[in-house]
């Protein structure tokens, strides 16, 4: 390496001649320093003596600042490490730099991060180790604490149209409620919680956290089962700037029937299988195969006696095919030969068909894939 000749002002040896800064940079200080007098002061890494995480026992979030964040962690140790690399600085001269954590779980709330750096300063290799304990302390963060507290805003309450909601129908209201506070949550609101869900006498509650929550989950409810809702505001309190708050209530209506219900309206014309409560009521005939599409509204609803499901239809044998209107087959309860409707989703190959017995009569109801 060429000299420069210039002296380094601490030990008078040479100083290895340096490119010049480019126009408008600053002129490096410690340039006029020869290497083993640079690298006697020089510290690769800068780190803190010790570092505090405060981590919500409840849900792991981490308080950085002035708020809560949702770091994903799988336990402390990878906390430990977020904030440590958060903390620590690299000295901005060195080049190619790599470095590795190795933790060290001193007890139950302290892990000492033992960290190695290396890089390139000068064109000279060097590598520098440093030790940072990490002390875990442990909170509640606001979010949790609303939680804890039974804090909600709007409730939504799943109700049906004269009748019940089935144990299906409760438990997945419940379900999207939950799915989609974790659709807000890994878009980083942390304000979308559940406080409560649970099954009542005459449908299911749930507790939410928002109005704007309520309001979605409200509307989801009905583009998946039909149906429709209201909501009713009630004042509660003000908040600190005078502001009045309300509690919202959600009340979810679903339809009076159900897809896969079977149902015999009062018009003569025998049985429906339901096929969608979206919209109308829309269905198939089961003696004739016929589509079938009524009003659906709460008031329109049409009157109708529930002959049962469509699981509860068992198969029987196909004795014979008498004409266009009618097919023979057993009785699926006495074994005697019944004459019953032929209806278009006959399978004139078919050796055996699912039928229901009810009140209405014997009919075939089509399979699932019909």
């Amino acid at each position: 390496m060429s000299k420069s000749g210039e002296f380094c002002p601490r030990c008078g040896d040479d100083v290895p001649e340096r490119p010049e800064p480019l126009p408008g940079e600053p002129r490096d200080r410690d340039a006029a320093l020869c290497d083993a007098c640079y690298f006697e002061q020089f510290d690769l890494v800068d780190a803190p003596d010790r570092i505090e995480v405060l981590v919500c026992s409840r849900c792991g979030a981490v308080h950085r600042g002035n708020r809560w964040v949702d770091v994903g962690a799988k336990d402390y140790t990878d906390v430990a490490v977020d904030e440590v690399a958060e903390a620590l600085g690299v000295h901005l001269k060195a080049e190619q730099v790599q470095w590795g954590v190795e933790p060290e779980q001193v007890d139950q709330n302290t892990i000492r991060m033992h960290c190695t750096f290396s890089g390139i300063v000068r064109g000279t290799p060097v590598e520098e180790q440093v030790v940072v304990p990490v002390k875990v302390s442990r909170g509640t963060c606001k979010r949790c604490g609303r939680i804890s507290g039974g804090a909600y805003a709007g409730e939504v309450q799943v109700r049906a149209d004269e009748r019940e909601p089935t144990k299906a129908e409760r438990e997945r209201a419940m379900e999207i409620a939950h799915e989609m506070v974790q659709e807000r949550e890994a878009d980083g609101d942390r304000d979308a919680f559940v406080t409560e869900a649970k099954e009542v006498d005459d449908g299911a509650d749930i507790k939410l956290s928002t109005n704007k929550l309520g309001r979605a989950l409200s509307k989801r409810l009905v583009e998946e089962f039909g149906g429709d809702f209201e909501e009713y505001a009630t004042l509660v309190t003000e908040d600190s700037d005078g502001n009045e708050v309300y509690r919202v209530t959600f009340s979810v209506r679903l339809p009076r029937y159900r897809p896969d219900e079977i149902i015999d309206p009062e018009d003569g014309d025998g049985p429906v299988l339901v096929t969608s409560v979206r919209g109308n009521l829309k269905g198939t005939r089961l003696a004739s195969g016929e589509r079938y599409e009524a009003r659906f509204d709460e008031e329109d609803a049409p009157d109708a006696l529930r002959l049962g499901e469509r699981e509860e239809a068992v198969e029987t044998t196909v004795v014979a095919v008498e004409d266009e209107h009618a097919v023979q087959v057993l009785d699926p309860e006495t074994f005697e030969t019944v004459s019953i409707p032929r209806p278009d989703f006959f399978d004139t190959n078919a050796d055996e068909v699912l039928v229901l017995k009810s009140r209405a009569g014997l009919h075939m109801v089509p399979g699932e894939d019909a």
